[in-house]
């Protein structure tokens, strides 16, 4: 009677964690969606802040600067203090700081960008937890890829229905007003449903090293962290730097492209990933394969730039971003390596320190693209070859990307035996 009891509890228990989850996503979709939206209103925000479109740019780039850092602090969070109040914690960030955005100052500009890169930066790792609860983990990367999917619909979101929105009249006030306020209500109800957990158990012999900061000690030593977050960072660049804040810009100006034209292009690098992220996920884990099936997205990301920089008129724009996001989806699949590469009671700290390294990348490489190419935006005279210019810096990365991972370990049930 007391096992039926026991695994009623347990039953009950999961259900929960499934529903929170389910908030989890609608938390990670508004992530996405808040994340991708300022590049559809660059002139506005302009406006209202009163500074040059690069000004703009670098206010959307810090969000990576919170966002990577406060991963670290994420995955101790989940690891120390369970989902319920990690999860309620960054959503109201993320809602405070979309509100911010209404005040016409470069100050509160920056700080409310902040604090959305600060809350976001609990989104997936909070995802990832509360799946990792409710699920079987036989279906590990299918799980992450559709949690993704979901992500991924909100970034095309973001751009395919904000931008005409604001074309028809809708103001920037009034948009950021709403979606902080959905933010927030989904912040109560991930507090209200969400169950209270326990720390993940300690083995014996690491019970004595337990320190708040040693989930990342076991973590940042071993290789496979690094290279997993250098990967993805490398297969996400082009997607969140290029399509999600400098691409309306890009094809309006070198490719003549109309604002609704541009604005679909780069709508579709997202609406890729939602069918790219839980297809790869899929494929991975049923050929118990990772590494051959990361390269090969790769490749495809590598060759859908390539056909858009060289062959623009083979088909539309906006198919070969589509291919873009598809391929791109590789990127989530070292987020199922760094996971099976460490103990599981460091997990989210794991997927806390490949954020942490995946958007380091991006905060690296986004000033370097902003100056090299978004500076000479409106002043390159051949612009041909300004878009391919600076289109090739990508093809470099994605180049990069596959090199480093030859020299990860498979960690699929495919992998060899020892």
């Amino acid at each position: 009677m007391k096992q039926n009891t026991s695994a009623e509890k347990a039953t009950s228990t999961t259900k929960y964690y499934i529903i929170a989850w389910v908030f989890g996503l609608l938390f990670y979709f508004l992530d996405y969606f808040a994340r991708s939206a300022p590049a559809v209103m660059i002139p506005e925000l302009s406006s209202l802040f009163e500074i040059d479109r690069v000004g703009v740019v670098a206010i959307i780039g810090t969000y990576y600067f919170t966002y990577s850092t406060c991963s670290l602090v994420a995955g101790i969070a989940f690891d120390k203090f369970g989902a319920k109040y990690s999860m309620f914690t960054g959503c109201l960030i993320l809602g405070l700081g979309c509100l911010l955005f209404i005040v016409a100052s470069q100050f509160t500009g920056n700080t409310g960008r902040l604090l959305q890169g600060a809350g976001c930066a609990f989104a997936f790792p909070g995802c990832v937890y509360l799946a990792s609860k409710g699920f079987s983990a036989r279906s590990l990367a299918t799980a992450i890829g559709f949690t993704q999917c979901l992500g991924m619909l909100g970034g095309s979101a973001g751009q395919f229905l904000v931008g005409p929105w604001i074309a028809n009249g809708m103001t920037i006030n009034f948009f950021w007003i709403v979606t902080g306020i959905a933010i927030i209500l989904v912040a109560i109800g991930l507090l209200i449903i969400t169950p209270q957990a326990h720390a993940s158990p300690i083995p014996a012999d690491q019970e004595k090293q337990s320190g708040f900061l040693n989930p990342y000690k076991i973590v940042f030593s071993n290789s496979q962290s690094w290279l997993s977050g250098i990967i993805s960072g490398l297969l996400f660049a082009p997607t969140t730097i290029f399509a999600m804040t400098w691409g309306v810009a890009f094809f309006q100006t070198d490719r003549s492209l109309t604002f609704q034209e541009a604005t679909i292009a780069c709508a579709m690098v997202p609406m890729g990933w939602v069918f790219g992220c839980p297809l790869l996920g899929f494929i991975t884990d049923y050929l118990g394969k990772r590494k051959s099936v990361l390269i090969a997205g790769a490749i495809l990301m590598a060759l859908s730039l390539a056909q858009l920089l060289f062959l623009p008129t083979l088909y539309p724009p906006y198919v070969s971003t589509f291919i873009l996001g598809l391929g791109s989806g590789a990127a989530m699949i070292p987020y199922s390596i760094i996971k099976e590469s460490n103990p599981d009671h460091v997990k989210g700290s794991a997927t806390g320190a490949i954020n942490f390294i995946t958007f380091g990348v991006t905060t690296l490489l986004s000033p370097i693209f902003s100056t090299l190419f978004g500076k000479t935006l409106l002043t390159a005279t051949n612009k041909d070859l300004h878009f391919q210019s600076a289109g090739l810096f990508w093809i470099g990365g994605i180049a990069l990307a596959i090199i480093v991972s030859l020299f990860l370990k498979e960690t699929g049930k495919g992998a060899p035996v020892k």
